[in-house]
């Protein structure tokens, strides 16, 4: 405790010396009625952005749909450990990037390359960059849960997309990919559970009941997996799924 009090009385004196800091807010006008911001708050703004890229990863990209599909899978394997959780979160990403190319690209070119050579002002670059995610949500989004939080919010019928706010859309997103990524999910289980019912009858009409079925059919399971190329046929899946 003695180098915290230490610490404390040598730095007192030179924040009670020091200048006033730098104005949390100005505004400027330009000639054309726009306005911008001093430096300090663009950078508030652009860090306060990256604390919710976590966020927006999960809920306004198809990471959802492919990290649960890729769960699913690794459970119906029967094999909770493999791959590990490091190896889905990478392959996850690389596949959500790879699926919203065309949108980041669009973001980019309409949103965010303008603003960076001065051609738009910060709040007309915000609302190009988002249209290409809001467009991309709104073509994977079901109808029925949009209504459900219209409903809710005692929101009426939106005569285009554009009238559905971000509050609204990303919630009614999330519901349809958790919706489709379970359906998918479904599908995928079906053959290896197939195969542990057929190697559970085997072993008890065989009397061997103290032996787990999982531990057979675990290699029939990778086998069978292995042979129809099964990783690539469930990326083309789900990669497929958001282009249809």
């Amino acid at each position: 405790m003695k180098w915290l009090a230490t610490t404390i009385l040598l730095v007192c004196p030179v924040l009670a010396l020091a200048e006033p800091g730098i104005p949390a807010l100005t505004v400027e006008t330009s000639p054309d009625g726009g306005q911008s911001y001093t430096l300090t708050i663009q950078v508030l703004a652009i860090m306060t952005l990256l604390s919710m890229l976590p966020a927006a990863l999960l809920t306004m990209t198809s990471f959802t749909r492919v990290i649960i599909v890729l769960a699913i899978l690794r459970q119906a394997l029967g094999t909770p450990q493999s791959p590990p959780n490091q190896v889905l979160l990478g392959l996850a990403l690389f596949l959500t990037l790879f699926i919203m190319t065309p949108v980041l690209n669009t973001a980019w070119t309409e949103g965010v390359q303008p603003y960076m050579e001065g051609e738009t002002e910060a709040t007309e670059a915000l609302a190009t960059s988002t249209g290409p995610f809001r467009e991309f949500m709104i073509h994977q989004t079901r109808d029925s849960d949009l209504e459900m939080f219209a409903r809710i919010a005692g929101r009426g019928t939106f005569d285009t997309p554009d009238d559905v706010p971000l509050s609204l859309l990303v919630p009614a997103f999330v519901t349809s990919e958790l919706k489709t990524a379970f359906q998918i999910g479904f599908l995928v289980f079906i053959p290896f559970l197939i195969i542990d019912l057929v190697v559970a009858s085997v072993l008890m009409s065989m009397g061997m009941m103290m032996l787990s079925p999982m531990l057979i059919s675990l290699p029939f399971k990778i086998m069978l997996f292995v042979l129809v190329d099964g990783w690539s046929l469930l990326m083309e899946t789900v990669a497929a799924s958001f282009f249809v």
